[in-house]
Parts: structure tokens; sequence; C-alpha cells
């Protein structure tokens, strides 16, 4: 959600800083600009739409400088349009500033500035910040900035430049949305997500909330908003830049589906020891203690992460005999869910800075309970607050719908419910050692799912002009169901619903004819005779049944108008193996609509605001 660069050092800027724009399209952007200082001269170019717009108005008016910040925007206060887009600039056009987050009193603030004579061009509530620093006269910017930012309310980063100090970057952060400082390039630079800065450097430096970051060239120096120096403290980013390439194939999203093999494996690496007798690490969730000691589990996430959660509920009260809650994030920090020491709360984030993840997370801390993440990104802001961490070392993903964060969310989940159920005395080590050398399997099941392919294309031909669907599951399989609904209207526009099987009597039964395809999730598993059932009801009322079955199950071919034969998978593997058939379905529906599939419309990758 939104994305913001700077740069000052030897190099032309311009090109550096669309380049750096380029690598933070995924995160969903509805427009862009820059503001570049030449000398004593600030120049600001901004389109909106796509990247190539930004571009298309350099070229027709091009600037050079060795100093500028660079955003994508993702639209929040007023529509995507040329006026609204960042960069934005004061009266004199003098100061630019561009901004992740919402200021929540820029209402006020906009009066108040307004009546003293300030003229806004915008609908948007970054305009007051340069507007605010603007009224403060003839201050230095750090100090300037340093005095607005105190004004200000709501979770936010920025950046800003001065046409009277132009050699300077002043940044600061507060709340949710990140910011990152490095050198490399020839200089120092400013990014909002590190993928910007692979190319350049892997070392890194990651501000805090309340804290300030001065860029000029040469030096990077730290400073909390109340002026205390700070020391530098460097982050080593273990990303490659190739991984954020699509090596040859068309999309992200298919290149990151193909890559669930490797990342699931790397997941698990760090979790599990099968030279131990029980096959697990010690500690490498939260303490054994820790684990030990939970009366009961808070699991919680936003969309994709949630349904991870959801599955994990299935998993941990089988095998750790512990009641678990799930709830949404941005729910469950509003409604006092009742917490205490006895609580471990599992927050579950792909970025590490999804706001309502965090806001929950603090929430939590605040109540005394203990707090695991689960999170693809060291050194996020997830990663930082909670008490211990399992990362989920997928690499960079670049596609706007998850598909590798989702399924070593689920590895990992699966290894904790393991280490729970050892810490609590309800599994022995043959059975914890059983367990994870099925999990050990997952990365070879889950490649022979990427075998589904060609079948799933050919389905996908059959729905891709259909207008609803319908993905129904038991068990540990509705929230895939609910995942796959998620991947199909995500990226395809096409209204889907995920239900229980055992729900569809009670209300979706009445979508059922002749033209709606259903897709169920009927794994030789426990519940097997359940779905198949659940299959002879939608039948009976001329349903398009395209079924998930184990590879070999002729019972459900002789019901199904269409299977997708999958891998035979242990039960704590089958979730895995069962999300590749429905993200590939996903992908290729919305292929054939000729849909945006790494950046399908209104989305965004991280949710860095309420």
């Amino acid at each position: 959600m939104c994305g913001i660069v700077g740069y000052v050092g030897e190099k032309d800027a311009a090109p550096l800083l669309i380049e750096s724009l380029k690598r933070l399209e995924y995160r969903g952007y509805d427009s862009s600009g820059l503001a570049v200082l030449d000398g004593g001269r600030l120049e600001v170019r901004r389109r909106a739409g796509k990247i190539v717009n930004l571009e298309r108005a350099l070229m027709e008016d091009p600037v050079q400088a060795h100093v500028g910040i660079g955003h994508t925007r993702w639209a929040t206060h007023g529509p995507s349009s040329d006026a609204n887009a960042h960069p934005h600039t004061d009266c004199a056009r003098s100061l630019a500033v561009v901004h992740n987050g919402i200021i929540e009193n820029h209402a006020r603030l906009r009066r108040e500035l307004e009546q003293a004579g300030h003229v806004f061009t915008s609908s948007t509530d970054t305009e007051v910040i340069v507007h605010l620093i603007e009224s403060l006269g003839d201050l230095p910017l750090e100090d300037a900035a340093a005095r607005a930012v105190a004004r200000l309310h709501g979770a936010f980063a920025l950046a800003l430049v001065s046409a009277r100090e132009p050699d300077v970057i002043v940044a600061a952060r507060n709340g949710g949305a990140p910011l990152i400082v490095a050198s490399g390039a020839g200089g120092e630079l400013l990014a909002s997500d590190v993928s910007a800065l692979l190319t350049y450097t892997r070392a890194v430096q990651i501000l805090e909330d309340g804290e300030m970051a001065v860029l000029s060239p040469g030096r990077i120096r730290l400073r909390t908003f109340t002026g205390r120096a700070l020391p530098a403290r460097t982050v080593h980013v273990d990303w490659d830049a190739n991984d954020a390439e699509k090596d040859g194939y068309p999309h992200f999203m298919l290149k990151e589906i193909h890559e669930q093999p490797r990342a699931i494996g790397m997941t698990m690496a760090p979790l599990i020891d099968l030279s131990r007798e029980d096959g697990l690490r010690p500690d490498a969730c939260l303490d054994a203690a820790t684990l030990a000691r939970a009366r009961r589990l808070l699991l919680i996430g936003c969309g994709t992460s949630w349904h991870a959660a959801l599955a994990a509920k299935y998993m941990i009260e089988a095998l750790g005999r512990i009641p678990v809650e799930v709830d949404v994030a941005s729910e469950s920090r509003y409604r006092r869910p009742v917490l205490d020491g006895d609580t471990v709360v599992v927050a579950i984030s792909q970025s590490g800075e999804t706001a309502d993840t965090l806001g929950a997370v603090r929430g939590a801390r605040a109540a005394g309970a203990a707090v695991l993440a689960i999170c693809n990104v060291a050194g996020s802001s997830l990663a930082r607050e909670a008490d211990a961490v399992v990362h989920t070392r997928s690499g960079p993903e670049i596609g706007v719908a998850s598909t590798k964060a989702f399924t070593s969310q689920l590895a990992a989940l699966a290894v904790l419910a393991v280490h729970l159920g050892r810490a609590r005395g309800t599994l022995s080590a043959v059975e914890g050692r059983a367990l994870v050398e099925a999990l050990a399997e997952a990365p070879r099941l889950v490649r022979a799912a990427l075998d589904t392919d060609k079948c799933v294309e050919g389905i996908a031909r059959l729905i891709y002009e259909s207008t609803s669907c319908l993905y129904l599951g038991r068990g540990i399989n509705v929230p895939l169901a609910l995942e796959g609904a998620l991947k199909l209207k995500e990226i395809s526009y096409i209204h889907a619903e995920g239900y229980a099987a055992g729900e569809m009597k009670h209300g979706p039964i009445a979508l059922i004819d002749g033209t709606l395809p259903v897709v169920v999730l009927a794994p030789r598993d426990d519940l097997y005779d359940k779905m198949v059932g659940c299959i002879e009801e939608v039948k009976a009322r001329y349903g398009v049944v395209i079924a998930l079955a184990t590879e070999g199950d002729d019972a459900i071919g002789e019901r199904a108008d269409h299977v997708i034969p999958c891998p035979a998978a242990p039960a704590i593997v089958q979730p895995m193996v069962l999300a590749v058939p429905l993200q590939l379905l996903a992908y290729h529906t919305a292929v054939l609509r000729h849909c945006d599939v790494d950046q399908p419309r209104n989305l965004a990758k991280s949710v860095t605001v309420e």
C-alpha cells in the first residue's frame, strides 16, 4: 500500500527513483510521482495511473538532479488524479512531501491553515504536511519537520525535500507505515519496502515509531522526534535481487506458485531437527515453558493470513489439545478480547506491517499476553514487537494475491502445532516424530501438486465466463474453500464464496442451478463420505461440480463433472497440497479474462492503514 523512495548522491536521481518505484508496483497503487532538487529549484512530475505515464511525462519534460523523492499512491482521500498524486508542495513550491498512511486530524489542520491563507490544490490528507511546515517559517527542514510531525495524528511515514536545503532528505515514521534507509548506488537511499533497495544493498536500517532520518551525501543520521540522537543499527536482508524477478514466467504469481516447494522447505528447516528423538528443534517457536503454561491461544490475521489461522485452529486443537480462538485482526483490536498472561497470541502477517494486526498485537501485549509472530520479513514491525518470531522464509512475494506466503504460513503453523503437543504432553516423542517426518514430505507433495496445472487450465476455460462460483469444504478444508474463493475474486473479479459444506443446505443451496460452478474439496480424509454426500446434493440440483480429489478416486470421478486429481497426503500436509490447484484455478481464470494478475484493481500488498 503506497510506496516511498528517496535518493541523495552522485547519480542522476530521476532514473534511479523510477526504477525503485517499479520494484514497489506490486504493492498496489493508482498514481505516481517524484520531486527532485535541481540546484535550488524544485521540480515535480506526477501522473495518475501506472508508472509508464510518469515516465512519459519525464520524457516530455526531463529533469536532472542528484536529490529526489518518489511515490506510488493508493487512494485514501480523494480519487486517483494528477492533482492528488504525490509529491505535494507548499504555496511557495519550495517544499515537497511524499506520505504513506493517514493523517487523522487533517481536516482540522486544513481549516486552520486555510484560515491563515494557505491555498490547497488537492483533496488529500497529505498536503497539510507541507503547508504546516511552511507555516513554521525559516526553520531548518529537520527542525521544522520535527515540530510538524508532533502535531500529526495517525500512522504515517513521510519524506521531505526543500529547495532551501538541496542536498538533504528528511524522513519520519510513526505508526504502522514502514521506512528503511541504507547506503548504496553512490549515495544514501530511502524506501518503504526493502525490495526497492535490493539492487543496491542488503544492509539496511529500519526506522522505529517516533524516529526520523536525515539523509545527506555520505551520511545517514537517525534521531527521535524529540531530538535525541540514535546509533546506527544495520539489519542484513537475506533476499536476493533476483528473487524479485520473473525468471521467464509470464507473471510473478505463477512464479511464486511454483516456488512453494522451496519456500515450505526453507520455512520448516530451522524448526525441525530429525537427529532428535521427536524431530523438533527445541524452543524454535516459543520456549517450551511458555507453550506448556498457556491455557488458550488467540490466532489473528487479515485476509489470507486469517485463513491460515483458521486452518491452524484445526491442527493445534487436535495435536495440542488447547482451546484456540481465531480473530480477524481488524475486529480483535476493537472488540476487547479477554486476554491475560495465560494466553498466547499468534499474529500472522506476510509483510509484518499490517496495521490492524499490529494494533491487535499492541493490545495483546498491554494485556500481558505472550505474542508469537509468524512473518515473512525479518526486521518488520511485527517481528520487532513480538516475544518470538517464526520467519516463513518465502523470499519476496511480488504478486498481490498471496500464494507461497500462505503455504509457508501453513507449514510454520503445522510445526507449531507439533511443538505445542510435545510441550503440553499431548504427543509422545514417537508421535511427534511421525508428524515431523510427514511434514518433511510436504515440499515433494506440493511439487507433485504442481502437475495439476494442465488439468486446472482446462477447467478454467470452462468457468472463466461465469459470474459466480461456490467453494465447499469440511473440517480443515473449510479455510481452504475460503482461500480458494478469495483468490478467484481477487484476481479474476468473479464473485466467489467459500462455505462449510455442512452449511450448504442452510442457505447457499439456493444459488445452485445448472450454470453455477461448485468447487468441492474432497480428498480421502475422515470427512470423505460427508463430502460425497454433498456432491450428490449439488448434482441433484444440476450444479456443475469441480472436485479436488485424491488421485485414483473413481467414486468421485463418477459423480463430479470435472476432477482435479491431487496427490495423496498426510492430514497435516493436505492443506498445502490442496492450496496449489486452487491457486492455479484462480490464476488461469484471471489470465483468460485478461485481468492484471499481479496487480489486481483496488488491492494493495501490504495494508498499512486501517
